[in-house]
């Protein structure tokens, strides 16, 4: 397996900075993110302050780590790391002839770029929390959970509403649009496919369903999540094209006493070798979202943590 670093650099307006690749190489002319192979002895971030160096001539300052997942090529297995790159110094530019060029991350095209980048431009595009409730997740409740100079931070919100019937979940839905439109873009039904296409929203699929599906169930432009809980589902999960995944439980949790935690040491073990973003849930809030991150995962994921409903 060749180990891989790759950064994440962003300009002020958000746009990510992506490299193309010199003819005559694996994959070339396809876009990508700028990095390259860890050399013996390196760590991830070692091989990323020199490739960075060697390809951009820029000093990275700060970077944090984004996702690291393997990839199967016929030609060659990979394992990326992809790290944020929050802080450099220099200005980016080509010293290895490669053409540059920033795109905002709306606007990535991943048919243009390899296949094991798929799933960082997914970690990009989503959120850092995941709200799983039966009410919607008002825009003061997101700002408490980090926002930044006191604006909302976004969040992902499955509709999740076990003991009511269909009729119910679609009101729900309906009336927290009305109240706050941007909701749709970020809301997934609980498991109801037909119901997810129905209201044109993302579903999140119960584990058991990972069996039973044989093809991804909506679009790309919907939001596909599933339920995880050991290294086949999260396979089955990334084989079937979901966008993410939750990992459960990671922590005790009054909800399932009897369920035994997989704790953080094995969190990050499951979500290194997963070929998808990963949310932590089970036992886990808004307070460990850096502990989380820290062990890989996209970010945190609970019902109870967030206290939504009141």
């Amino acid at each position: 397996m060749i180990e891989v670093a790759a950064g994440i650099l962003a300009d002020p307006q958000g746009r990510v900075l992506l490299m193309q690749r010199l003819p005559g190489k694996h994959l070339a002319g396809l876009w990508e993110f700028p990095g390259g192979k860890l050399e013996p002895g390196e760590t991830g971030r070692q091989a990323l302050l020199r490739e960075l160096a060697e390809e951009l001539g820029i000093e990275v300052l700060t970077a944090e780590p984004l996702i690291s997942l393997p990839w199967h090529y016929p030609e060659k297995t990979v394992h990326l790391h992809a790290w944020r790159v929050t802080a450099w110094r220099g200005e980016p530019h080509a010293r290895e002839g490669h053409p540059l060029r920033w795109v905002a991350v709306r606007d990535m095209d991943v048919a243009t770029m390899p296949a094991a980048d798929a799933p960082i431009v997914t970690a990009l595009r989503l959120p850092p929390y995941y709200v799983i409730s039966a009410c919607p997740p008002l825009p003061q409740v997101a700002a408490l959970l980090g926002g930044e100079g006191g604006a909302a931070t976004p969040v992902l919100w499955q509709l999740r509403m076990p003991e009511t019937s269909r009729e119910d979940t679609r009101r729900v839905a309906q009336d927290a649009w009305d109240i706050h439109p941007a909701l749709r873009e970020s809301m997934l039904i609980n498991h109801d496919v037909e119901l997810a296409r129905e209201l044109g929203v993302g579903v999140h699929l119960k584990a058991a369903q990972l069996h039973e599906l044989d093809a991804r169930p909506l679009p790309c432009n919907a939001w596909v999540g599933a339920s995880c809980h050991d290294a086949e589902e999260l396979e089955l999960a990334a084989r079937l094209g979901v966008d993410f995944a939750t990992l459960s439980p990671v922590c005790a949790t009054a909800s399932h006493p009897d369920a035994h935690p997989l704790g953080w040491e094995r969190f990050a073990q499951l979500a290194a070798a997963a070929r998808l973003p990963v949310y932590a849930l089970g036992g886990v809030g808004p307070d460990d979202l850096a502990r989380a991150r820290a062990a890989g995962a996209q970010g945190v994921a609970g019902i109870r943590a967030f206290q939504i409903c009141s």
